[in-house]
């Protein structure tokens, strides 16, 4: 035999040997001695791979948004659903209403106040939730304190002052009582002032929809997109020239600060402000198109409809897909997108917008 024959069979043979060691190995492990000693631990393991399995799916599918809808659609059907009538105020209440729903009943519920997974691992949504909550609580106070009384000596109506403290309630409370549960309260209080709203029998249940009280409601508005095209501009931080006291030679404030500041949001905070500002222009959007249909003979006395739909069209602008999976924060001109600058950007606007709508209200 040449030593080419004897190369060959040694290395099968070799080959053979491991290969055969292998088999056996898989033999063992796979015996049913083997797998009953074994068994707990591998159906545990088996289980946890699964549980992340599903809480990684459902984390996924709970994290995308909910689609706007149409506002007076849904006013149309709430009206035909509970037999009553379409009166000023109904469609903006019948939208709160729908909002806070939405929030409560997307998928994967209310997460801001879970403790098991996904939804505590999750920080996206919630997020989001607190930016329509924030709008909810402000419009809702709007309607109990002026869109819904006909001077400072009225008396409220008593579901709007139910309705208010508890949207109120702190949004993680996980149980006794849980925050759905308050929330769900003020929703009944709503559906309450609604139902009394479009009955002509109660005639001490109105919406007065004057310029005065859209102005006292833009002015919260204003305040609150301020606020956040600030704090999405600081992603990338900035020196920014203390102006608190401007305009009032004798104004004091209670400590010294420099004249000079320098804002930035914490870089573990940037998705968070981002995803707030996505709730709340979400928000923003249903209840300026429900205002453009109560406050219509308002706006169109001052030729201020295309002012309104200025406001919406940058809001939409707001909730366009993000094609990323996480919120970028490249420099201001530098190779990486920046999602919070291009946030602030169609925020400032709709708060400019905003504005000048609340001034031309004020004219005569």
């Amino acid at each position: 035999m040449s030593d080419f024959d004897k190369n060959l069979n040694k290395q099968t043979n070799k080959l053979s040997g491991k290969l055969g060691s292998k088999v056996q190995k898989v033999i063992t492990l796979y015996h049913p001695r083997t797998l009953r000693e074994k068994g707990l631990l591998w159906a545990s393991g088996l289980l946890l791979i699964t549980y992340l399995f599903i809480t990684t799916v459902l984390s996924f599918w709970w994290d995308i948004k909910p689609d706007m809808f149409d506002v007076d659609r849904n006013a149309l059907e709430t009206s035909q659903d509970t037999q009553s009538k379409m009166v000023t105020g109904y469609t903006t209440t019948a939208t709160i209403i729908r909002v806070a729903e939405t929030m409560l009943d997307k998928p994967g519920g209310y997460l801001s106040n879970d403790v098991t997974l996904p939804g505590v691992w999750m920080d996206n949504m919630p997020n989001w939730e607190f930016g329509v909550l924030v709008q909810v609580r402000d419009i809702v106070r709007s309607l109990r304190n002026d869109m819904t009384r006909s001077q400072s000596q009225s008396v409220e109506d008593k579901d709007l002052a139910n309705a208010e403290p508890q949207f109120n309630f702190q949004n993680n409370s996980w149980i006794l009582p849980a925050t759905e549960t308050e929330y769900r309260t003020a929703i009944e209080a709503l559906n309450s002032f609604l139902e009394r709203l479009s009955q002509s029998k109660h005639q001490d249940t109105q919406f007065f929809a004057r310029a005065d009280n859209l102005r006292d409601w833009l002015a919260i508005v204003e305040k609150r997109l301020g606020s956040l095209s600030q704090r999405l501009s600081a992603s990338i931080g900035k020196t920014r020239i203390n102006t608190d006291l401007a305009g009032d030679s004798v104004a004091t404030r209670s400590t010294s600060t420099d004249d000079e500041v320098v804002v930035k949001t914490p870089w573990l905070e940037i998705d968070d402000v981002f995803n707030e500002a996505r709730g709340t222009t979400w928000a923003l959007i249903h209840f300026f198109k429900a205002i453009e249909t109560d406050f219509s003979a308002v706006l169109t006395k001052k030729n201020a409809h295309p002012s309104v739909r200025q406001i919406i069209r940058e809001l939409e602008a707001s909730q366009e897909a993000v094609w990323s999976p996480m919120v970028l924060n490249g420099g201001g001109f530098g190779i990486v997108a920046n999602y919070s600058l291009v946030m602030a950007n169609y925020i400032s606007r709709a708060n400019a917008a905003v504005i000048d709508l609340r001034n031309l209200l004020e004219q005569g």
